[in-house]
């Protein structure tokens, strides 16, 4: 980590500018190598050839050519930030070229040339977390940004980012530190049978973080879906129009549409961006009694995927008035599928096959082939999702922070178990230093390098 790094920190490919990111102790020596003013003030320094040398001030942009042999590379703008005040806190230059790629990589390979090494993915974050610039909470929460896709995992990443979540761990785990202080101070004293730890204040200690922790992993559920999509399952029996529906949402031909019940033998799934706010719509295989062994896995699957939808989307098919009388089969969704809270939306399609449909006020009536009451459908679903958009609470939303959260919890349980049973101090501080362990891991205070490399591993490289 004491090497100087460099990579292009903008996209692939042509563009009106680009970015190439150069950090560690020789950034600025490196890049004043090559890079001369374009504009030579009265307070230039002038080399021994006459040469205008690169005298910045940090975080101020400066107008430059890039040389390389005396061969002009590309008008740049340089900017220069002194360590620690830069994203690494280490000396970082950026220039910003043209985005030739041609012009990026010859840059590149010169910078390289001259001492730099490419950096691997993730690695200027890394060294902003490493050198304390960020709690690995906000250097995750990075990754985040740059890939949310909606404005709630927009806000998710952004509220992580700016420390909420890593304070609230924190706060936690300062706590549990104190009183963990107390109880290995008695093991010092142990012949002299004195207590430093107020059992009773303790245990209400231990239950109050219990209920926080326990709080924050339930979170998870809502954050996840926030930020991967609010999963929503489209669900009915065969040929009721299910996957046309589906088509007709992501506006493609996403999903086999065929008159043959049973077509659709797995769920297919997308996401959609709509307003803002990001749905997985999931098809789903139709619910009925079938020999077909494949179809029966497909109709497994099916279950299980309302099971852990947020939205369920029920479609029938429009039906006249004799075919109502004469139906006795209706769409079972039974308590294997529902969970408490779970938001149904009822659809009737086909309704452009009966003449003067009516329905129900708590049915949306389309015609998913046509694309009548699709406007309608999508309202409702928005409707519902800002019901579930929760703006004053920390939400958790990343899977690794999720499962340290449940293995401190397991922790705090055993240490309240103890107290509660008046085993003795070592025994519960021993819980207590292990809930401290996983606790830290979600924000890098403690931390295995097999941790790091998969987090980082996560970013592209330049970031």
């Amino acid at each position: 980590m004491h090497d100087t790094i460099c990579a292009i920190a903008t996209p692939f490919g042509v563009g009106g500018i680009a970015v190439i990111r150069i950090s560690g102790k020789n950034a600025f020596s490196l890049v004043s190598r090559h890079c001369e003013p374009k504009a030579k003030q009265s307070s230039t320094v002038v080399d021994c050839f006459g040469r205008a040398s690169l005298a910045m001030t940090e975080r101020k942009a400066q107008f430059c050519e890039f040389h390389n042999n005396g061969e002009l590379i590309d008008e740049v703008v340089v900017t220069y930030f002194k360590t620690p005040k830069s994203y690494t806190g280490e000396d970082v230059v950026e220039i910003s070229c043209h985005g030739s790629t041609y012009v990026q990589q010859k840059i590149l390979q010169i910078l390289i040339e001259n001492g730099c090494r490419l950096a691997n993915a993730g690695e200027f974050t890394q060294r902003a977390f490493l050198n304390g610039k960020m709690d690995l909470s906000q250097a995750e929460a990075v990754a985040d940004l740059i890939h949310s896709q909606s404005e709630g995992s927009h806000r998710l990443a952004i509220e992580q980012l700016r420390g909420g979540f890593s304070e609230k761990i924190k706060q936690l785990r300062q706590e549990l530190i104190d009183f963990t202080a107390l109880l290995e101070l008695e093991l010092d004293f142990s012949e002299e049978d004195v207590e430093f730890a107020d059992r009773e204040k303790l245990l209400e200690l231990l239950q109050r973080i219990k209920v926080e922790i326990q709080t924050l992993s339930d979170s998870f559920k809502l954050g996840n879906a926030l930020k991967n999509g609010i999963p929503v399952a489209i669900v009915g029996k065969p040929n009721v129009g299910k996957s046309t529906l589906l088509n007709a949402l992501l506006n493609e031909e996403k999903a086999i549409v065929s008159e043959i019940p049973g077509t659709t033998r797995d769920t297919i799934e997308d996401t959609l961006n709509i307003r803002g706010t990001l749905f997985r719509f999931i098809d789903t295989a139709g619910l009925r009694e079938s020999s077909d062994t494949i179809e029966n896995i497909g109709i497994e699957r099916t279950k299980k995927t309302i099971e852990k939808a947020q939205i369920v989307i029920v479609v029938d098919e429009a039906k006249g008035e004799r075919q109502k009388a004469k139906a006795k089969e209706t769409l079972c969704l039974s308590p294997f599928a529902l969970r408490p809270n779970q938001q149904i939306i009822h659809v009737i399609n086909k309704i452009d096959s009966i003449p003067n449909f009516t329905n129900s006020s708590n049915e949306i009536p389309i015609s998913a082939k046509n694309g009548i009451g699709i406007e309608k459908l999508i309202d409702k679903l928005l409707e519902l999702a800002s019901e579930q958009k929760v703006s004053d609470r920390t939400l958790v939303s990343n899977l690794r922070h999720y499962e340290a959260l449940n293995r401190a919890l397991i922790f705090i349980t055993s240490s309240e178990n103890a107290l509660e049973s008046g085993i003795s101090a070592d025994l519960v501080a021993i819980d207590i230093r292990g809930a401290l362990h996983h606790l830290g891991e979600i924000t890098g205070e403690i931390s295995a390098d097999d941790v790091l490399g998969a987090v980082f591993s996560r970013f592209c490289i330049g970031k």
